[in-house]
């Protein structure tokens, strides 16, 4: 006798693998990616062996090695335009993150500056310097 094999089921293609797949994808690159605001422009900041980790908010004033500035990632043209700018921020912390080819005498122009401007409290972002074992 002879058993027959049932015929062969046509397998269905599903797409439950690939959302899944897509929605892990989303979700990890939401978490990996950076959420606050860039400089228009490259910036390295300084090392320094020694540094205080800050509190979030307030606003950055970037800096680069040819004087450019940015307040939280849009540019400003001069300091004639970052004094209303300035202003307009809710008073707080102000971070420049200057590049470290920058001259000294610019961002303590820049710190001045912004002391004249009503800024109270002003820091300097570092690198940390990794010393060797």
């Amino acid at each position: 006798m002879k058993i027959r094999r049932p015929p062969p089921r046509a397998e269905r293609e599903t797409v439950v693998a690939l959302v899944d797949v897509t929605f892990f994808l989303l979700v990890f690159f939401m978490m990996v990616g950076r959420l606050d605001a860039t400089a228009p422009f490259a910036v390295l900041p300084p090392r320094a062996e020694t540094g205080t980790d800050l509190p979030g908010g307030g606003a950055t004033l970037s800096v680069a090695e040819d004087g450019a500035l940015a307040l939280d990632g849009a540019p400003v043209a001069g300091l004639d335009e970052l004094a209303p700018r300035i202003a307009a921020k809710p008073a707080g912390l102000i971070r420049i993150n200057a590049d470290q080819a920058t001259p000294v005498r610019v961002i303590l122009g820049l710190v001045n500056r912004l002391e004249a401007m009503g800024a109270e409290n002003v820091a300097i972002v570092v690198s940390p310097e990794v010393s060797a074992p």
